[in-house]
């Protein structure tokens, strides 16, 4: 990546031809995978132009442009400038953002050329990305186009191991959606501190859980992407404003004195060949002087996707409230009262998948209900918090399986209920509800399939996760 970028600012390579070569072979992509819903092929040639000439002109601000001719693909839920942006929903056909998302505006001021929208399950409703809304192509597996790529950043993960120019992708997660697809793809897939990236911009899913963060199929991308859309945003109130690491430092860096935890209960029910390939990769791990520990960690594997659902619905259903077809999106003949025609809306253009959340997250806050079910989900949030935190005191690093399957055939998705589709999410939904930075690092393959491997850290420390993570990288 850097070598590209060095070459790009030298003018060895012409950016706006490279740029003309990547959209044609995105488009040969996408014809095969279906990995985007938008080619933005006008925004990406105009950036291209617009950077040549300051190449040409010897613009003193070039060498400081860190994604300089990078191509960076975008998940459809995260806005930008003028280009369709649906969060992969029927209900936001046709809508246009007004501007930027910050983590958008920050790639374009570091040079990164914005390609296109990835695919993605309705506003992130889904495990194995699936749940496009109506109209939208199911992404395939790089690996076997019979299988799914995760979800619900799948069209992210899918093109960062397909694409063979220099790319990095934006995902975003609520309960595993960057790590998870990371993991069936065979790629880096880096989830940040809630808080550490600003959520200005993205489209809601849940607002105490939502992350934007990185894909790559190389660690050094994903750190160069983290470095560059990490930070204070007073646009956003949930940032965070503490400094940033020089995360590419961190590639490669010299282990000492570094102690991990290995959560048992997190392989209890899990295929034995993904358990061998993780016990390949903890392997690696102590070879290079890591000390490694069994230990339990009770709470957030027991009680931690129950909470999530809860909290994750709810929030979903608010947030969700003001698609009726008057402001956003696609609208409807306007007839009858008002309660009929945002039924007559709602019920036409979103998906099976967001009408269940829609109802189990309104169900969870009613009156009667909300102390049973969304008050106390929030209290068993703090203990998970707590027990996390007990466990950071003694160890470095947390590691568990990504996903306790591998890379599901679409015929076989097809048999699950949505409860088992749920339960797909159990490695992945405690450390966002934490609110803790998590990694997924590919192991190996059992077959054509791939393997993913989880380390999770401390609030804050992704530096640690990128040290660790650096070692299964062969980019």
């Amino acid at each position: 990546m850097q070598e590209f970028i060095k070459k790009i600012r030298n003018n060895e390579i012409d950016i706006v031809e490279h740029t003309h070569k990547v959209i044609n072979e995105c488009k040969k992509i996408n014809k095969e995978y279906n990995y985007f819903n938008v080619i933005s092929e006008d925004l990406a040639l105009q950036q291209a132009k617009e950077l040549h000439k300051k190449i040409k002109n010897n613009d003193k601000n070039i060498k400081n442009k860190k994604l300089l001719g990078v191509m960076v693909s975008v998940k459809d839920g995260i806005c930008v400038k003028n280009v369709e942006s649906t969060a992969g929903s029927k209900i936001l056909r046709g809508y246009k953002p007004l501007f930027d998302a910050t983590v958008i505006k920050k790639v374009k001021d570091a040079g990164g050329i914005i390609i296109g929208k990835t695919s993605q399950d309705e506003f992130g409703f889904g495990s194995f990305n699936v749940n496009v809304g109506l109209g939208f192509e199911i992404p395939k597996n790089p690996f076997d186009k019979q299988r799914s790529c995760g979800g619900s950043s799948g069209g992210a993960a899918g093109l960062s191991q397909v694409a063979e120019f220099p790319h990095i992708a934006l995902g975003e997660s609520t309960g595993g959606s960057i790590v998870e697809p990371a993991s069936f793809c065979g790629v880096f897939g880096l989830c940040p501190t809630y808080g550490r990236i600003s959520r200005y911009g993205l489209i809601d899913y849940a607002n105490s859980l939502d992350k934007v963060g990185p894909l790559g199929k190389s660690l050094q991308a994903v750190a160069l992407l983290l470095e560059t859309i990490s930070g204070f945003d007073r646009n956003e109130s949930t940032t965070i404003n503490k400094p940033i690491d020089n995360y590419t430092d961190f590639i490669n860096k010299k282990i000492k004195n570094m102690k991990i935890g290995i959560i048992k209960e997190a392989f209890v029910d899990i295929d034995k060949k993904i358990d061998k390939k993780i016990n390949e990769g903890v392997d690696k791990l102590e070879e290079i002087g890591v000390k490694t520990e069994e230990i339990s960690l009770k709470l957030p594997i027991k009680h931690g996707l129950a909470t999530y659902y809860i909290l994750a619905t709810s929030e979903a259903s608010t947030n969700l409230a003001k698609y009726c077809g008057m402001r956003y999106g696609v609208s409807d003949k306007l007839e009858g009262n008002f309660n009929e025609y945002f039924t007559k809306v709602r019920s036409d253009n979103f998906g099976p998948e967001a009408k269940r959340r829609i109802i189990l997250g309104t169900f969870a806050r009613m009156s009667g209900y909300r102390d049973a079910y969304y008050i106390k989900a929030t209290k068993i949030r703090t203990k998970i918090v707590d027990e996390y935190k007990k466990m950071f005191k003694k160890y470095d690093a947390l590691i568990s399986p990504t996903s306790p399957i591998l890379p599901i055939k679409f015929s076989e998705i097809e048999k699950l209920s949505p409860l088992q589709h749920y339960m797909m999410d159990i490695m992945t939904v405690s450390p966002n509800v934490a609110g803790l930075p998590h990694l997924n690092v590919p192991v190996g393959f059992v077959g054509k399939s791939p393997v993913g491997m989880l380390i999770t850290a401390d609030h804050l420390e992704e530096s640690k996760l990128i040290q660790l993570g650096s070692v299964f990288d062969s980019q």
